[in-house]
């Protein structure tokens, strides 16, 4: 069902009556974006119970061109594209009713973007989440339950994806750092970036418009557009300018409880009844091939929605396939000249299952990632009965990187960015991404 609704709608948003590209977006009131939509499937969710849906007013923003420190967003080198083209013209011109956007300032062209069919914020954020200790979780927390795992200066959350399925975006603060908790579902991109650009906190909202499928955030002091999967101000004043990615694991929910006793979690905004069944079931099927809003050609070497363990260092992106990895649970690889480690546990279940239908699908697994070396030391590490050991000194390690028992206990290896993305996402991207899939392609440097 959900596979025939989701053709049938692409066909409606890509018409050439109903969209051109972005330009229809605007054609209705000052405050919508997009087409009209459904009242069902994914892009198309109406705010739970409690939440208040509101596009908070922009300041000033930063001018054209602008260089200012790099507290919390690096430079990157870019290229501008050139005066906009008459589509674009047209396009800008219809987006300025509600935008206050640089449209000259852009990396992408505003023809290749399309709408969810949603308005600004019509997915809303949460900007002010509520807390539970892990001795008080919710009792809607199933122990497979799939978790965003975040710890900053000793501070560890987790936000479950069943909730950020309808809401995509959390600004708060853990550690003291205020930042912004990501995901896309259409692209299963889990992602935290620091949310302070030259020592101003930034609010991030869901922009209501997709570039190969995967979600283009917008701030709240320039109104730039920001690529959700890679960070990087694509449309605006921040153009040349990429988020701070913070570390952060997709585990279990009863994998971070261990881990973190003392930690919280993310409790349901509003109303719970809402968050029971997601608009989603169903699209990380394996006879998905055909990704929604994704103009694209999928790169042939995995299906479009397989999952990876993706990682992009600087030396080359490399991802790992769940296939691959859920054969093989430990991986130490060399990525350039770094030493990584690929942990994966197969105890985590798919977000893309409703809290009926639990029980009924095998789970889909995660994986955290770390450097191999400590204070200088190169360490190996295997499975033995299912536990982690390092070959060096036989100490005991959890998936969170951490030496648990033996010589190294309490040592702690510090953890790669990467994130368990579909393939087809990630791939679009990161044309040049290593697949690996088989032990022979493990690096031995």
């Amino acid at each position: 069902m959900f596979k025939s609704f989701l053709k049938s709608r692409k066909r409606i948003l890509l018409s050439s009556a109903a969209l051109l590209s972005v330009a229809a977006i605007a054609c209705g009131t000052d405050d919508t974006l997009g087409p009209a939509s459904s009242n069902s499937g994914p892009g198309s969710i109406a705010p739970p119970p409690g939440v208040t849906v509101g596009t908070p007013t922009p300041s000033a923003g930063v001018s054209s061109g602008t260089h200012l420190s790099t507290d919390n967003a690096a430079f990157v080198d870019v290229e501008l594209l050139g005066a906009l083209d008459d589509r674009e013209r047209k396009i800008a011109k219809s987006l300025q009713r509600v935008w206050q956007t640089n449209w000259n300032q852009r990396i992408i062209n505003l023809s290749s973007v399309l709408s969810g069919g949603v308005p600004r914020d019509g997915i809303p954020p949460i900007d002010n989440p509520r807390y539970k200790s892990v001795a008080d979780a919710p009792d809607w927390l199933d122990p497979e339950e799939p978790v965003i795992a975040v710890e900053i200066n000793g501070d560890a959350r987790a936000y479950p994806l069943n909730i950020l399925l309808r809401h995509e975006i959390v600004n708060t603060e853990i550690g003291g750092e205020p930042v912004a908790v990501t995901f896309c579902p259409l692209c299963n991109s889990s992602l935290v970036f620091k949310s302070t650009i030259d020592g101003i906190e930034h609010r991030f909202g869901v922009s209501g418009f997709l570039l190969n499928s995967d979600l283009i955030m917008w701030d709240d002091k320039t109104q730039s557009w920001w690529q959700q999967l890679t960070g990087d101000a694509i449309v605006g004043d921040y153009v040349g300018r990429r988020l701070v990615q913070v570390p952060a694991q997709v585990v279990s929910w009863e994998t971070f409880a261990d881990e973190f006793p003392d930690g919280r979690v993310m409790d349901r905004p509003g109303g719970s009844g809402s968050y029971e069944n997601t608009p989603y079931t169903g699209y990380d099927d394996s006879n998905n091939t055909d990704p929604f809003l994704f103009q694209g050609t999928v790169d042939p070497r995995a299906e479009a929605i397989d999952r990876v363990s993706a990682i992009d260092i600087g030396s080359g992106p490399v991802a790992y396939h769940f296939s691959f990895l859920s054969e093989n649970p430990v991986v130490n690889d060399v990525i350039g000249d770094t030493p990584v480690l690929i942990l994966f546990d197969n105890g985590t279940e798919s977000a893309f299952r409703s809290a009926i239908q639990r029980g009924e699908f095998a789970t889909v697994g995660s994986s955290t990632t770390f450097f191999r070396d400590l204070d200088g030391r190169i360490l190996t590490f295997s499975a033995v009965d299912g536990v982690i050991k390092d070959d060096q000194t036989g100490s005991t390690w959890s998936r969170f990187g951490k030496a648990t028992a033996g010589e190294l206990a309490g040592e702690k290896l510090l953890p790669l960015l990467h994130g368990d993305h579909f393939w087809f996402a990630w791939a679009a991207f990161k044309p040049d991404t290593s697949l690996i899939k088989s032990i022979d392609q493990l690096s031995t440097g």
